[in-house]
């Protein structure tokens, strides 16, 4: 104990060069975690643009219908289905669609379009869309009209009032025909939502397409991204086929990829500045112990033992690294947060380039406890194995040399 008292009292005998010393381990603490905490960030909003834009983070549909997309293979929602996602405590929300194809015709403007029938509060408090209508007012539960996204009613050449004419195959091949007033313009972040997709209620489109009380899919929300794996492991034991259930990396695999391959990128780049960081301890410790090597001669040869001047040089360098990590922790996590919460946007051909792959044009932050603690404890790692120099120091210093240094 009383080595350990004395090695903290060294380290204020010239509190610069701690300073100094443990400055080096805080600035890797804090660009580390600032790295990461950007780079987990920009992973969460692509996420949550997938996520919550369209696809939920879990869907339920049957397997008939994850094989083949087509109406035919829709369901209706049973008691025992919904008994198990009501009992589950991770779904903050829930709500049911029903989509498939159609031709949505102007005048002699004829496109292919993806109808979505949705339950207007529902879908709204599980993707928002009400916030992505741009013109017009939002769908009620009594509402017959339909909601078309942007670059659609551009090509239809259509807006607010008008008609559009949506006509295709129906539940069992029967005809699926009607004309509908247009009553909102969508218009999301990504340019593949805009360029097809029509809004209604759900009844609307069940008697558009012949299909009552048919369901093509549920879509489910949690928490984020950190809550999903218990969920996704409580359902997929409840739910049995004919139904099943896939989370949004099951049902976007491009995705996954891309985080993926940027994440080994990100890996690459954090090893780089991890080595530039290991040089910058290293080189410091060895500054220290240059500096002191008179002051470590002059120890042992008043009697101290090798084995316990080692044991003070351990515990100097092991406070350095805590003081370091600690005060680099305490001030990353309040820069991070400040940009968690305040995005930072992005212009130019960044922008544009990030908005045609659908993401929001912003530079996000995360704040999930790992950014911070495990830079913090990898960085204190590493100055724990820096410290195997002073202790080596320590039993091969030249007594002679080093009291004429």
């Amino acid at each position: 104990m009383k080595l350990i008292i004395i090695a903290w009292r060294n380290l204020w005998r010239k509190p610069w060069r701690t300073v100094i010393t443990s400055g080096s381990i805080f600035f890797g603490v804090l660009l580390s975690a600032f790295m990461t905490s950007m780079q987990y960030g920009s992973y969460e909003s692509m996420i949550s643009n997938v996520v919550k834009f369209y696809s939920g983070y879990l869907q339920l549909f049957t397997e008939e219908y994850h094989e083949n997309k087509t109406i035919n293979n829709t369901f209706i929602l049973n008691d025992s289905i919904k008994s198990i996602l009501d009992n589950e405590k991770g779904i903050t929300h829930y709500t049911k669609r029903l989509e498939y194809f159609s031709l949505a015709s102007s005048d002699e403007i004829t496109k292919g379009s993806v109808i979505i029938g949705v339950d207007p509060s529902g879908e709204n408090e599980v993707t928002g869309l009400k916030k992505w209508v741009k013109e017009g007012t939002y769908l009620d539960n009594n509402s017959n009209g339909v909601l078309v996204a942007t670059d659609l009613a551009k090509y239809l050449q259509v807006g607010v009032g008008d008609t559009i004419v949506l006509y295709g195959q129906g539940y069992h091949g029967v005809m699926a025909a009607g004309v509908y007033p247009i009553k909102g313009i969508l218009k999301f972040p990504s340019p593949e939502l805009n360029k097809q997709f029509i809004y209604m209620t759900l009844n609307e489109s069940q008697e558009l397409f012949s299909a009552q009380n048919r369901l093509s899919s549920i879509v489910i929300m949690v928490e984020d991204n950190y809550h999903l794996p218990p969920v996704l492991k409580n359902l997929k034991r409840e739910i049995k086929s004919p139904y099943m259930i896939r989370s949004w990396a099951e049902l976007q695999p491009e995705l996954v990829q891309m985080i993926d391959g940027d994440r080994a990128g990100g890996y690459f780049m954090k090893s780089l500045l991890y080595i530039i960081i290991t040089f910058g301890i290293l080189g410091t410790i060895l500054m220290m112990v240059s500096e002191r090597k008179r002051e470590l001669g002059v120890m042992i040869a008043i009697g101290l033992q090798r084995s316990k001047l080692s044991i003070i040089l351990f515990f100097e360098t092991l406070f350095i690294g805590i003081i370091g990590a600690i005060t680099g922790l305490a001030v990353s996590i309040p820069i991070c947060y400040y940009y968690f919460k305040n995005p930072i946007p992005l212009t130019g051909d960044a922008a544009s380039t990030m908005v045609n792959m659908g993401i929001e044009p912003f530079m996000y932050f995360s704040m999930q406890p790992d950014v911070f603690y495990t830079q913090a404890f990898i960085v204190f790692i590493i100055t724990i194995l820096i410290s195997i120099y002073p202790v080596v120091k320590s039993y091969t210093l030249g007594l002679t040399s080093s009291l004429r240094a």
